[in-house]
């Protein structure tokens, strides 16, 4: 049954969030290797079917006859579609009623408008909040790329935080103000710059066909870390570079990995003088393989030990296509 007041199903849905992540060890991973909660492997991991499907009219569904079991649709990009699964998966844990899904779980967010009347969906909103964007996890992120509060006045930054929480651009500034980060006026006013001219400013003079596909701005401190992404993406990899030294960055390692360099320049960094070091800035696409690991090695070009090394690995296949979730596909290939 449902919570009888609106604080009370946001309480609920939280807590059963955080009892989930708990049982399924969820923190522990990502305080080692970075990137977002795996909604849909987490659907996975307890035996819910889930079927993606073009659905029509609707996100996503809640169904408990013959068996519980969801439904995603495949017709809206990746953080849609884990924010609709996590919304389906809240149901299921909280042992909801069958629930048809539109674009509402979208507008009616439990801190981006005011209450709704049924508090079953308020319950689900509240648990696909903070599972898939639990403050600990923001401040995880925040931690690894130093920053503070102040920088979530900066519509980059909050953009950048998004693509690490696997959400969009509109739910983080939202969540923010939920965790009392922001407030409600500058998670508006951050909205009036879209993630388009935020993309546009990364990608400097590189123009893609299309802006669907998000912009990563990947530094050292992403090192170790895990990209989960979409086909359209793109990197722009900003490393510093001791050229001065002689050492330089293996860019052909991003070639071998699959990956276009569609720019290639460097920044001078004031202050170090001549010879100092300076920033290498590389914006690179995807080729056919988008999943794996990426390396690159910063050395003089007759020697073979490097100076540093970064590396990180990426899934870039989202979003989820029709039939079984990636995840589900990935336990039956390693179970054959």
């Amino acid at each position: 049954m449902a919570a009888a007041t609106y604080a009370g199903a946001v309480r609920a849905g939280t807590q059963a969030a955080s009892r989930l992540h708990q049982r399924l060890g969820l923190r522990p991973a990502l305080e080692a290797g970075g990137g977002n909660v795996d909604v849909f492997g987490a659907i996975q991991a307890i035996d819910l079917p889930l079927l993606l499907r073009p659905l029509q009219g609707l996100l996503g569904a809640f169904l408990i006859n013959p068996v519980p079991g969801v439904l995603v649709t495949t017709q809206r990009p990746m953080a849609i579609q884990r924010f609709t699964a996590a919304h389906e998966l809240g149901h299921f844990t909280m042992r909801h009623e069958p629930s048809l899904d539109d674009e509402s779980i979208l507008r009616r967010m439990p801190m981006a408008s005011a209450p709704a009347e049924d508090f079953q969906e308020v319950e689900a909103d509240a648990f696909a909040v903070e599972f898939m964007m639990p403050r600990w996890l923001i401040q995880l992120h925040s931690a690894r790329q130093g920053w503070t509060v102040d920088d979530f006045r900066r519509p980059n930054c909050v953009y950048q935080l998004a693509l690490r929480l696997g959400a969009s651009y509109e739910a983080t500034c939202w969540t923010l103000v939920r965790h009392r980060l922001i407030n409600a006026a500058l998670a508006r006013e951050l909205q009036q710059t879209p993630p388009r001219d935020l993309k546009v400013a990364l990608l400097e003079d590189y123009r893609p066909q299309d802006y669907r596909g998000d912009v990563w701005l990947l530094t050292e401190r992403d090192a170790g870390t895990r990209i989960d992404g979409s086909r359209n993406d793109l990197f722009v990899l900003r490393l510093r570079e001791h050229s001065g030294g002689g050492y330089l960055w293996d860019i052909d390692q991003l070639k071998s990995s699959g990956f276009a360099v569609v720019r290639d320049a460097l920044e001078a960094i004031d202050g170090d003088g001549i010879g100092g070091p300076v920033v290498r800035r590389v914006t690179a696409a995807p080729g056919e393989d988008r999943r794996g690991s990426l390396q690159l090695d910063e050395r003089r070009p007759w020697e073979t030990d490097p100076l540093s090394r970064w590396q990180l690995d990426f899934d870039l296949t989202g979003p989820e296509e029709e039939g079984l979730s990636r995840a589900e596909r990935r336990r039956l290939l390693e179970a054959a």
